[in-house]
């Protein structure tokens, strides 16, 4: 008889990764996966890149690497960081193994067994099962088209018990696909002045915006650098190059820097230095730029085509907004609706999507789906949408 850890007892496998096998079936239609499209990837730049290498370049990106990262990425990253307005030189930069490491990295950071930790509901599944690893109590606060709810965040501040970090993903919610708007973004900081406790800055998907009237919007709080705020701030190259890559990064104070050094020796001792140096290249030789604009331009045909489908057949019963970037559209169903059943319907038609519950800390509100586009051709969003909304009205009337 095994004896497992009490810490696996708070984990669930993630309804995502369970789907994976259905979304390679080509007889199904998914829009579960919230990743880049394989036709978008840029393998030609990237087999240039590494055609064009040194000898010697090529022999570094075999051999482990410093903990921090790559020295060369290093430097480029926080030229690409400090274009985006970030204050790397007052911060310390860590390359990961992909973004969920700088979380996992920072709940370690922080976390004990029994601390409260404070999420948006829904939340990203990634950080609800790095947080219950650590065991901490998440509460997870309802969030709005603006973002978290500034009444629910000032009353779970002034409760006795302090918590140890709010943690935000304001750019593209995953899964909900809002941006914060500029008002409440300035409510938030108000809120945290003095009051010690850090923020913890998601931010996988800002670059992909549609709008450029949207660049204000998508200013990291990392970027306003508010004073009596510490925040720390991670990213990707998962959605802006490629998530085979593994890599990601985490800005954060020299305070915090120390102690995360230290914790990612102990998970990997380096991230792969093989990727980092495919990545320094696509970011010093300006590729990078290019292939986000062209990126934002084919998530956006992708998008609008699902809007388009929705507007088509979507009964009027069903909330949701209209995505400006980002990967994903929400749908919330009448309060009682069970998307799980809908789930079972869609499926024997040919389309899946994600259950509402999977992104909620406690695992039990199901009357929302998550729909992703950013994988998915238009032929085959145009298709499979009438599937998930046929399901809709069977189960919901």
């Amino acid at each position: 008889m095994f004896r497992f850890s009490k810490m696996t007892d708070e984990l669930r496998s993630s309804d995502i990764r369970n789907l994976m096998s259905l979304a390679i079936n080509p007889d199904i239609i998914s829009f579960s996966g919230g990743m880049p499209g394989n036709d978008l990837f840029p393998l030609k730049e990237v087999d240039a890149i590494y055609n064009n290498l040194s000898e010697s370049k090529k022999q570094a990106a075999f051999q482990y690497g410093p903990t921090p990262g790559y020295p060369p990425l290093l430097e480029s990253l926080k030229e690409f960081l400090r274009k985006k307005g970030l204050p790397v030189d007052e911060n310390q930069l860590i390359i990961t193994t992909g973004s969920l490491q700088a979380i996992n990295i920072l709940a370690k950071v922080f976390v004990d067994p029994g601390d409260e930790v404070i999420t948006e509901n829904p939340c990203f599944i990634g950080t609800i099962s790095v947080l219950k690893s650590y065991g901490a109590n998440i509460n997870g606060l309802a969030i709005d088209n603006e973002g978290i709810g500034i009444d629910l965040l000032k009353g779970a501040l002034n409760n006795p018990v302090k918590p140890k970090f709010l943690y935000l993903t304001p750019y593209f919610h995953n899964p909900a696909g809002i941006v914060y708007s500029e008002s409440r973004k300035q409510a938030v900081i108000d809120i945290l002045k003095g009051k010690e406790i850090p923020l913890i800055e998601d931010d996988a998907y800002g670059d992909l915006y549609f709008y450029n009237e949207d660049i204000p919007r998508v200013k990291p709080f990392k970027a306003i650098n508010p004073q009596g705020v510490n925040v720390c701030y991670t990213g990707s190259f998962s959605k802006i190059l490629g998530p085979g890559l593994r890599l990601g990064w985490m800005l954060v104070p020299e305070e915090v820097y120390v102690q995360a050094e230290l914790c990612k020796q102990a998970f990997d001792a380096c991230s792969p230095t093989f990727t980092q140096v495919i990545a320094d290249e696509f970011i010093r030789n300006g590729a990078i730029y290019s292939y986000i604009s062209r990126l934002r331009i084919e998530y956006k045909k992708q998008a609008m085509a699902m809007v388009k489908a929705l507007k088509e057949n979507l009964p009027d019963y069903v909330q949701w907004t209209e995505p400006r970037g980002g990967f994903y559209i929400w749908l919330k169903l009448p309060e009682g609706a069970d998307s799980s059943e809908i789930f079972k319907e869609s499926i024997k038609k040919g389309a899946i999507f994600v259950t509402g519950k999977t992104f909620d800390p406690a695992g039990k509100r199901n009357n929302f789906i998550r729909l992703s586009y950013s994988s998915t051709p238009i032929e085959k969003i145009q298709k499979g949408i009438p599937i998930v909304t046929d399901a809709i009205r069977k189960i919901c009337g």
